[in-house]
């Protein structure tokens, strides 16, 4: 399918300490699969990603990866 090849990829960097903030927000950082502070990783774009990102997107970095 044409849909999936053109699918855009989010490279997410973890920059700011979940410390002092809600439980919610640090299991967010925890499912977008972030460790520890500077990790990296890159998921496929989709619009439960996006909502996740906005979420805790003064915890993050968020790139576009073609």
């Amino acid at each position: 399918m044409a849909s999936e090849q053109a699918t855009k990829q989010l490279r997410i960097t973890w920059v700011k300490s979940a410390i002092g903030y809600s439980e919610t927000q640090k299991r967010t950082v925890r499912a977008l699969g972030l460790r520890r502070l500077g990790d990296v990783v890159v998921k496929d774009d989709s619009p439960a990603l996006r909502g996740m990102v906005a979420s805790v997107s003064h915890l993050i970095r968020v790139e576009e990866v073609s």
